[in-house]
């Protein structure tokens, strides 16, 4: 108890965040959320303006009616939660998680089984101005071998991991379709044989779909992920074919073919959001409520310098505030324990109701990989065919010294802006592709964002303290949510 006495105690790294009447912080160091009880606050408000002794702690919630001892035991509490700091104890903030050993084991492949596209979208960071990708002279459509190559290097390196996952990528995905039905039987097989679980999913512009295709998609729990834009006058705006006609028309029979015809797993739609194309909501209630898609995500487009397709500053205020009003509906049915759909909130919910504590911003590199149709490996699908991000080859393994130098250079604690923010538990800085394109660093910070991901974390903090109080059970559905696709 002396030495207890003599430690002198400082306020750790947290978010301060209020919801439903009651007060709750975010604690940096453990990504974990804490609901504070009256004597809890009180320690933290003491701290406010500066250390104080351990003694002077007991004795203030000596003042309002706390025995000593449960005095002693809330701020030993508090202290290994990481709450407060002492100067003596062996706690520190916990730092992101360190460098992953070279044989952390893999878990998704995502296979671009074509480069080739039907489509020619005019934000495509694939076939645009921001492409990285040098495809000259390589193979435009992968082969039964690299494929069942990449499943045996897949199976081979996930040493440990009971499920293994692959998401099948292009160009379309869907002009590959035949090899995609002999790498899902392949690939159940082989799992099978080791012991193992595969999942399966895909991402599609829809233009392909065919009822034979839709079944065999339902008969093999494969998740469908559409990249569309929201209705006629704005999907039409950037996804076009080559001609310049735009592909809503050819598009929507088939979306409402999958979603009545798909009974085994979600359909989800995700939006690109450029220059004209920011009617969040409008694009939602078309996606959501016409078209019938399970769940709707919004992403900012990824680009370099200035292009004619680019949110500009006030594009993207704007689409935080309808972001906002989506998020209203989102907790309104969270609380009547009914699915909403918009996927930007369940991402984030999930993420903290799992404790996330990322030291990269995604899985890139490290648990997942991406496989060009010619079998190089890079790390990830955005990084397809570009000879500069390579990282091995289906044949002879995964080259570890580039991988070493890429995870070393996107871990969180080598970004210098990140270390101040207490969000970056949850960002990581952001995804490194897009930091290529805009800084030509897979490891820089993505800084253009940053008010963003602040200001929507905080929402998703608020939201998950008001259920945390109202309806704690549907907290309970995202503990095991999962985003490989």
């Amino acid at each position: 108890m002396t030495v207890m006495l003599s430690h002198r105690y400082r306020a750790g790294e947290y978010r301060s965040f209020a919801a439903a009447d009651a007060r709750f912080i975010y604690v940096v160091g453990a990504g974990s959320i804490f609901q504070l009880d009256a004597a809890a606050a009180q320690v933290l408000d003491l701290l406010e303006d500066g250390a104080a002794d351990h003694g002077d702690l007991v004795r203030a919630l000596g003042d309002r009616g706390m025995p000593a001892a449960d005095a002693y035991e809330l701020v030993r509490e508090l202290r290994f939660a990481g709450v407060i700091l002492s100067d003596q104890a062996a706690y520190a903030p916990a730092p992101a998680p360190d460098h992953p050993p070279a044989d952390f084991p893999l878990q998704a492949l995502v296979l671009n089984i074509t480069n080739q596209c039907n489509l020619a979208c005019t934000y495509c960071y694939e076939f645009g101005a921001d492409k990285i990708a040098t495809p000259q002279g390589k193979k435009k459509y992968m082969s039964i071998d690299t494929a069942r190559e990449s499943v045996d290097l897949l199976i081979a390196q996930s040493a440990g991991r009971k499920g293994v996952h692959i998401t099948f990528f292009g160009g379309e995905t869907l002009m590959n379709f035949p090899l995609l039905k002999d790498v899902v039987a392949y690939a159940t097989d082989r799992a099978r044989q080791a012991g193992k679980t595969v999942g399966f999913s895909l991402t599609t512009n829809a233009t392909l779909l065919t009822p034979a295709i839709i079944q065999f998609l339902s008969d093999n729990e494969i998740g469908v992920t559409v990249s569309m834009d929201g209705p006629p006058d704005l999907q039409d705006r950037h996804r076009v074919y080559k001609s310049g006609k735009g592909s809503y028309a050819v598009v929507e029979p088939r979306l409402r073919a999958l979603i009545a015809g798909h009974r085994t797993r979600a359909i989800t739609a995700r939006v690109t959001l450029t220059d004209g194309v920011t009617d969040v909501l409008r694009i939602y209630r078309h996606l959501k409520d016409d078209l019938g898609f399970h769940e709707v995500g919004f992403a900012p487009v990824t680009s370099g310098d200035a292009r004619s397709y680019s949110l500009a500053a006030g594009e993207m205020d704007g689409v935080l505030a309808q972001f906002h009003l989506l998020a209203d509906e989102w907790l309104e049915h969270a609380i009547a324990g009914r699915s909403h759909g918009f996927s930007n909130v369940s991402e984030t919910i999930s993420e903290l109701i799992q404790g996330v504590h990322k030291s990269h911003p995604c899985g890139a590199g490290l648990g997942l990989l991406g496989v060009s149709p010619s079998g190089d490996l890079s790390p990830c699908h955005r990084f397809t065919d570009a000879d500069t991000h390579t990282m091995g080859h289906v044949s002879s393994g995964i080259d570890r010294d580039r991988q070493r130098d890429f995870l070393a250079r996107g871990h969180v604690d080598a970004k210098y802006e990140c270390q101040s923010c207490w969000a970056r538990p949850l960002c990581a800085g952001g995804c490194h592709h897009e930091a290529f394109v805009r800084y030509g660093d897979t490891g820089h910070a993505n800084l253009h964002y940053c008010d963003w991901i602040r200001e929507w974390t905080d929402r998703c903090l608020r939201i998950y303290g008001e259920l945390a109080v109202k309806n704690p059970a549907f907290l309970e559905r995202f503990a095991q949510r999962k985003a490989l696709s």
